[in-house]
């Protein structure tokens, strides 16, 4: 079935003997015949696929997610499918909300089937519509959707069944800070899915991008309250930054091994960031997964914080640090206009950390060059034409981060 749907972006990844099919993932027309072979060809064929997601773990497994999309004036919307591949198994496809390892996803991601949870978990009366809107979503891990009744707006959190009872605690921990934090509408268990209330705000990143920042203070003083939550029995479990850093650093050393200056740059950098490592441990509670794009700013000036799964014992210098890479990230790779503002507000607020916690600058850029490294994934795990030439430059920056 020869296809005229291209695939972008246009890439290459080195083979894995371990996963014999991996080129087929990124070949345009064995996955148009797959999916017409599963699904059916559409009445009207998409103009393109687009390579949303690619997750690998050598030798064992690999899941691409994809979105066809349509032209304009065929007001199609796009359709999300996803085709893993795993040693020993056959090739599985599955197509968005179908998701065996979200088993809530399918019901509330329907506006007619989202009707019975919403009434059962979070409405005292059953609504007569429901709007919904899918916000992101990472096949077998989780999705975030909207769900607008008709002036009330909630965030429908879908996770594995067995994320559930993380994710209240952590709710529970994070309201105990100074931080706004989501109200709790409700939570269906056995699907996997917990409704939060939507909070009116503008969006801390593109605040910065537009050069609307926000008072540091305000922000440290959050964190330091959340790190100050006492432990309570039943916390979740710590936050495991060797385990990321090594899954980083092989998914590297496989994907770079044509690159001399690529592998320089990961040598030095590993040089420098495994001694760091290996001398690493949780010691406090803290956000462990802190950055712009996890907060908001509200109409009287308090800073919300919408993200917070990942709450639990881990590295209160890691959190500052993690905001840092990801301010240095976005002002390295970003549009020029917008990276003024984010290279300015970088230095405030790392000074401003300093000043007030007096720490060692040098633990503090160990930390960012972390979260630099583990960031770096990113070029990978979302590809576009020319990751690898964007991979060296992120490798450099952890390099000079660290100095």
């Amino acid at each position: 079935m020869p296809t005229t749907v291209s695939l972008y972006p246009q890439v290459d990844f080195p083979d894995d003997p371990g996963l014999r099919e991996l080129p087929q993932l990124f070949d345009a027309d064995w996955l148009w015949r797959a999916y017409c072979g599963q699904f059916g060809k559409p009445e009207t064929s998409p103009c393109r696929m687009r390579i949303r997601q690619f997750s690998h773990s050598l030798s064992r497994i690999a899941v691409v997610s994809y979105e066809l999309e349509w032209h304009l004036d065929e007001f199609i919307p796009p359709r999300h499918f996803t085709v893993k591949i795993e040693r020993g198994k056959p090739v599985e496809l599955f197509r968005y909300p179908e998701d065996s390892r979200l088993p809530g996803l399918r019901t509330v991601a329907d506006p007619e089937t989202a009707r019975g949870p919403l009434s059962r978990h979070v409405l005292t009366m059953p609504p007569r519509r429901v709007r919904v809107e899918l916000i992101r979503y990472r096949p077998a891990s989780r999705a975030v959707l909207r769900h607008i009744v008709n002036r009330a707006r909630f965030y429908a959190r879908v996770m594995r069944p067995n994320a559930v009872a993380p994710f209240l605690k952590a709710q529970e921990l994070a309201g105990q800070s100074s931080f706004v934090v989501p109200r709790l509408a409700g939570n269906w268990a056995e699907g996997g899915v917990v409704w939060m209330s939507e909070i009116p705000g503008r969006n801390l990143r593109r605040g910065l991008r537009q050069g609307k920042t926000p008072d540091a203070t305000l922000i440290l003083d959050g964190l330091e309250t959340l790190w100050n939550v006492p432990p309570t029995r039943g916390t979740n479990r710590p936050f495991n930054l060797p385990g990321a850093y090594r899954r980083a650093r092989r998914s590297f050393m496989h994907n770079i091994q044509d690159s001399c200056a690529a592998l320089r740059n990961l040598n030095d950098a590993a040089k420098a960031l495994d001694p760091f490592i290996r001398s690493w441990h949780p010691s406090g509670l803290a956000h462990n997964d802190f950055y712009d794009d996890q907060m908001l700013l509200l109409p009287d000036g308090r800073i919300a914080l919408v993200d917070l799964e990942e709450v639990g014992p881990g590295d209160p210098m890691l959190d500052v640090g993690n905001f840092l890479a990801h301010l240095q990230g976005a002002s390295h790779f970003g549009r020029k206009r917008e990276n003024d503002a984010r290279g300015a507000f970088y230095h405030v607020f790392r000074d401003a950390a300093l000043e007030r916690f007096r720490w060692s600058e040098r633990e503090l850029a160990f930390r960012e060059a972390a979260c630099l490294f583990r960031m770096c994934t990113n070029f990978i795990r979302h590809p576009q034409q020319g990751w690898l030439d964007k991979l060296e430059d992120g490798l450099s920056l952890v390099n000079e981060t660290l100095g």
